[in-house]
């Protein structure tokens, strides 16, 4: 009977763990893709990153200080090279896919561009790596045997996450940024890193003019 019950006590919280894992990372990403009227779309991530923010905040061994560490030993020589692949494949996406909006910003909106690219850092890319990052690997990655597997994962629910925008694209974008996000802040250890690299592909998104894919007046739901 005390073996029973301790495993119990060892697979409740696990089931709650997978439970909450797949609720936040699926159900809701789900639900605002194929219920929430895409006008009402930051309305909604406000609530959601602010849950996500205090189930960090519970999460056993998690200090927020920990997201302080590592911003003076970015690799930098990494982040130039990430930012000509991420230019190059932007450039492309911009001409090929949506041409006529192609660096319509700086042409047309200098100073919108400049607002985007000094908020988006901190309004965007700070807290989404928050709860796909730490959240995620601090508070769930027990539950996922193997680090590839928790970083296809990671990257899986990270475009899933964009599938409000019903862009292939936008999946493809957000699955090759997951997986590389994960790797800085997992094999480098370094959430620093991945805040700047998902910063800095915000940002070339926004300047090629292909940033205009994560505009929710674009989207058109297939249904």
């Amino acid at each position: 009977m005390s073996d029973i019950a301790g495993i119990r006590l060892i697979a409740a919280p696990r089931a709650l763990l997978w439970a909450e894992l797949v609720a936040f990372f699926v159900l809701i990403p789900l639900a605002m893709a194929f219920v929430m009227p895409p006008q009402l779309m930051f309305a909604v991530l406000l609530p959601v990153t602010a849950l996500g923010m205090v189930l960090l905040h519970i999460t056993d061994g998690f200090h927020w200080s920990e997201l302080m560490r590592g911003w003076r030993r970015i690799d930098w020589r990494l982040v130039a090279g990430f930012s000509a692949v991420t230019a190059a494949i932007a450039a492309a996406v911009a001409l090929l896919a949506v041409p006529e909006f192609a660096l319509f910003l700086p042409r047309e909106y200098p100073l919108l561009l400049l607002m985007i690219l000094l908020g988006y850092p901190v309004l965007s890319a700070l807290p989404q790596e928050i709860i796909f990052r730490p959240l995620f690997f601090r508070r769930y990655g027990r539950l996922i045997p193997g680090r590839n597997l928790a970083y296809g994962l990671n990257a899986g629910v990270f475009a899933l996450a964009h599938l409000m925008y019903w862009n292939w694209i936008v999946a493809a974008l957000t699955f090759a940024g997951g997986l590389i996000f994960a790797w800085a802040y997992e094999a480098r250890g370094s959430f620093a890193l991945a805040v700047v690299l998902h910063s800095v592909a915000g940002g070339i998104l926004f300047v090629s003019g292909a940033g205009v894919l994560f505009y929710s007046g674009m989207i058109e739901r297939p249904f």
